[in-house]
């Protein structure tokens, strides 16, 4: 494990000797990350799903049209900057000309960003990595993936239902592996009260990349027609 590995684990088990060294470390990661967004220039779409899927996999092919549509249709493609679906939407996008981003992770196995990347961050912190995946987003796309993809799964249907996200929305690809999910939840947690029936509306599922292209496009250009607009500043005296 790297130095930056067991230094996590040691502030997660309490056993972190300079507190104040890793609060600023981790301050400074945040920093990198939002230059990085804005260096962006683009409303983007962030791309999620397994690393363990290669080249030749229909779910790869997926994601690499996947980034090519959203590409094509002016948004950056975002991912979590490794293998598998991550590589295969990053290359999509690079090879149709659009701008083609990875937020890495550093991990014992060393996972290394993919070469299909015009803006590459690796972090040390999942937590700052993983508000870069959201903020530079207009939307997310979940590709059949594994703990961590349930994961972001699940953590922006909590940032939509807890009203930090707005207009946000939650594209599932690939029914045959997402069906079991949505009907559990609309089975227990639906049924049972644990969430509303508005919880779920910006959650949809489709196979059809131009449909969730145009679910995504639609929700940011809402979004933009009810922001504010902004004041006139006046000439300079």
């Amino acid at each position: 494990m790297s130095p930056h590995g067991r230094s996590d684990r040691a502030l997660l088990e309490r056993e972190d000797p300079d507190l104040r060294a890793h609060a600023a470390s981790i301050g400074d990661e945040f920093l990198r990350g939002f230059e990085a967004v804005e260096a962006i220039g683009r409303p983007g779409v962030t791309i999620f799903g397994s690393a363990r899927i290669r080249a030749g996999d229909p779910i790869y092919a997926a994601a690499e049209e996947a980034g090519r549509r959203f590409a094509e249709a002016g948004f950056a493609v975002i991912t979590g900057g490794g293998p598998g679906v991550m590589e295969a939407a990053n290359r999509g996008a690079q090879n149709a000309g659009g701008v083609s981003v990875g937020f890495n992770i550093e991990l014992a196995h060393e996972q290394k960003p993919n070469p299909y990347l015009d803006i590459s961050v690796t972090f040390r912190h999942f937590y700052a990595r993983k508000t870069m995946l959201v903020k530079a987003g207009e939307g997310f796309v979940m590709f059949p993936g594994g703990f961590g993809t349930l994961d972001e799964l699940f953590e922006a249907l909590t940032l939509i239902q807890t009203d930090k996200v707005l207009d946000f929305p939650v594209i599932l690809h690939g029914r045959a592996y997402w069906d079991g999910l949505r009907g559990w939840t609309e089975e227990q947690t639906l049924a049972r009260g644990m969430i509303s029936p508005e919880d779920e509306e910006l959650l949809f599922e489709t196979d059809d990349l131009e449909e969730a292209v145009a679910i995504v496009r639609r929700c940011y250009e809402e979004k933009r027609a009810a922001a504010p607009a902004e004041p006139v500043k006046a000439d300079a005296q």
